[in-house]
């Protein structure tokens, strides 16, 4: 039987995850109290709020950025470093349905461009300079794009599940979201 844990990055399987992202946040976040989407896991931690920001600001400066200094420059320049705290203050004064609607939005216009872009079998090995990584490839670039959501979207039920770790008793043992087991 086949290893199915693993799998050859796809453009034409990660655009649909890339698509899917922002409507799965959405439905799992919009119209719930504050208390559930400012909640975090301690100090310099992210609520589910923080997280679509963080999203946002990816969509900004990091994904496409970098995909396009990739096939304009290769790894002769290095990526500007990416903020994972950006949010912090970029979403001040901003509703979590205003963060929903502007990811999707960016989102929408980060994958037309992706799609305009026309990559080829060969573009996708194109090498690129992260500032920490160093040398990283497009194909690596995207396929961390997908995993990144998918990271995120975990980091959103876990953050709140945990809010009622203590009020589980003891299924606790078989809520491997909330105990950290693996299984």
């Amino acid at each position: 039987m086949p290893d199915r844990t693993r799998r050859a990055f796809s453009l034409e399987e990660a655009i649909p995850i890339l698509e899917h992202t922002p409507r799965a946040i959405d439905a799992m976040l919009r119209g719930l109290p504050d208390d559930w989407v400012c909640c975090n896991e301690g100090e310099a931690t992210f609520s589910p709020f923080d997280v679509v920001g963080h999203l946002i600001h990816g969509e900004r400066t990091d994904w496409m950025p970098r995909a396009r200094m990739i096939l304009e420059s290769g790894d002769a320049r290095t990526f500007e470093p990416f903020d994972r705290f950006a949010q912090l203050t970029a979403c001040q004064g901003k509703t979590l349905d205003d963060l929903l609607e502007e990811f999707a939005r960016l989102r929408a216009a980060n994958l037309a461009s992706l799609r305009m872009l026309r990559l080829l079998p060969s573009d996708l090995d194109r090498p690129g300079r992260h500032p920490t990584l160093g040398v990283v490839t497009m194909r690596q670039l995207l396929a961390t794009w997908v995993a990144h959501d998918l990271d995120h979207m975990v980091q959103i039920a876990r953050v709140m599940a945990r809010q009622y770790a203590d009020e589980v008793g003891p299924w606790r043992l078989h809520l491997r979201i909330i105990s950290g087991s693996q299984g």
